[in-house]
């Protein structure tokens, strides 16, 4: 069974005013209100019951026709803290945020999925409709899990969709095992004794071994972790000082890891504490390393992988479905989710980067042509799960 494209063409253009709407007014993390009650009033419109509260600012659809499984389809809400660089009528009117990831994409393709299949009803069990806060760096996925999420709505799988640019539009790709990468950030406090910049000699600087720990930790991923054992290790913030003559007390370092088995994150950690001692033995100044788990890897079950897979050839064709991209050192709270229930975490291209931007970029924007895409697919993983 295959969803009937007549539906999907002849609501695109509503679906698109519905995106534009959801671009110009971009809201941060556990702050979709308005996002919120967008979601929420369409979905009581199309006859869906609706469950507020999770994760806060988060919204459930629940679709019930008859006997049989429950599936859960998810699409994230927040925007990021970027200034919009777009000179679309659509851009965000919200100064110093944006949608540059797309969810403003995923939250429609997610409920003209849901009106559909409220309207057609080809399929027998449950679906359960997930519209997430939160899922830049602030772990909205785990909220609604704490909340209840599944406790309350209990479900078979779960699966979720997002765009990817640099692939080509309506292309599909859906691996097993890792899809993204997990996500762990870290914070090094360098405390020495500080004094005047013509004087070194009376104090222990900081910054010089902060220079010499960031080169040490470099040597953790080219020389400690096995070469077929994907990881990355970046120092991505430096603070130090506020003079030109004055050697500072302390000097902080911030960055993150990512990687896709947990063997790795244990050995990145152990060893990052390893090299903070040695440097701070070395240099006589006290270190502190806090190293944080922020996002497990996105992991694909593999039933769900193959079920995923099934239904996008079936709307897309088998050429424009792959199942053995790379997987991404990107990172998604969806994890959390595939920690708890089976699932599958799809991309689905959003065209040239040149032409629709890159994720995070202030020139992104979500390619409206691939909304009846990602609907279709949501709703052929309903049906097929009759088959």
């Amino acid at each position: 069974m295959t969803p009937d494209t007549r539906f999907f063409a002849a609501n695109h253009p509503v679906w698109t005013e519905w995106r534009h709407d959801l671009h110009r007014h971009p809201e941060l993390a556990y702050q979709e209100h308005r996002t919120s009650d967008f979601v929420a009033q369409r979905l009581t419109q199309m006859g869906i019951t609706v469950h507020r509260g999770y994760g806060g600012t988060g919204v459930v659809g629940v679709l019930s026709n008859g006997d049989g499984p429950n599936i859960g389809l998810r699409a994230d809400m927040d925007a990021l803290p970027i200034v919009e660089e777009s000179q679309q009528a659509h851009r965000s009117v919200t100064p110093g945020v944006m949608h540059a990831c797309g969810h403003d994409g995923h939250t429609v393709m997610l409920l003209a999925a849901a009106s559909y299949l409220a309207e057609t009803k080809r399929f027998s069990g449950t679906v359960t409709f997930i519209f997430q806060p939160a899922e830049e760096c602030e772990a909205g996925a785990r909220k609604m899990i704490e909340d209840g999420l599944f406790t309350d709505h209990p479900v078979d799988s779960v699966y979720a969709l997002h765009n990817w640019p640099g692939l080509a539009p309506g292309v599909f790709s859906v691996r097993p095992g890792a899809q993204m990468a997990g996500f762990d950030t870290f914070d090094i406090t360098l405390s020495g004794h500080g004094g005047h910049a013509a004087m070194p000699h009376e104090c222990t600087d900081g910054i010089v071994a902060a220079g010499q720990l960031i080169g040490a930790l470099q040597s953790i991923v080219s020389r400690g972790v096995d070469p077929q054992s994907a990881a990355v290790l970046s120092v991505t913030q430096v603070h130090a000082g506020d003079a030109y003559n004055v050697i500072p007390e302390t000097v902080r370092l911030a960055g993150c890891t990512r990687y896709f088995q947990a063997e790795v994150k244990q050995q990145i950690e152990a060893r990052m504490n390893a090299v903070c001692s040695g440097v701070a033995a070395q240099h006589g100044v006290d270190v502190c390393l806090d190293y944080k788990a922020v996002y497990p890897p996105t992991i694909n079950h593999g039933a769900s992988q193959q079920r995923a897979l099934t239904a996008a050839t079936r709307i897309a064709g088998a050429d424009n479905v792959h199942g053995d991209h790379n997987p991404s050192m990107a990172s998604e709270d969806f994890a959390f989710m595939l920690e708890q229930v089976p699932g599958a975490y799809v991309w689905l291209g959003n065209g040239p980067v040149a032409e629709f931007g890159a994720l995070h970029s202030p020139r992104y924007d979500f390619n409206d042509a691939i909304l009846p895409a990602g609907a279709r697919f949501f709703a052929a993983l309903v049906e097929a799960a009759q088959q």
